[in-house]
């Protein structure tokens, strides 16, 4: 099958992709997401309001771990502003960790037990 153009008109319709299906989508004010840029004083208020909008979101899962796998720096992703997904990583990479000390555990030699 032949490659499209570059040059195309933009009518081909689109994949889905997630964000298409995202609450935050139809909000008009969208910097609520990102209330690093508020005021401090301002700031959890802001982030109550956006964690709501997340709450009511059909791919709040996914999104959450997009935001997980590329680090985001900054905002309200899946639900969880930027200290709670970077707790929220650390508390899994220790139970990853955790796990694998687990596994080497269980297959590591039975000690030898004779009296020789």
């Amino acid at each position: 099958m032949p490659r499209p153009s570059r040059h195309a008109p933009d009518t081909l319709a689109r994949p889905f992709h997630w964000v298409d299906g995202a609450a935050c989508r139809a909000e008009e004010d969208t910097s609520i997401f990102f209330p690093e840029d508020f005021p401090r004083s301002e700031v959890p208020l802001i982030a109550m309001t956006a964690k709501a909008v997340c709450q009511r979101c059909p791919v709040i899962k996914t999104c959450l771990d997009a935001a997980l796998a590329r680090s985001e720096p900054s905002g309200v992703w899946g639900g969880l502003d930027k200290d709670e997904r970077r707790a929220l990583k650390r508390r899994q990479q220790r139970r990853r960790r955790r796990n694998a000390r687990k596994q080497e555990g269980s297959h590591a030699p039975a000690a030898a037990t004779g009296t020789g």
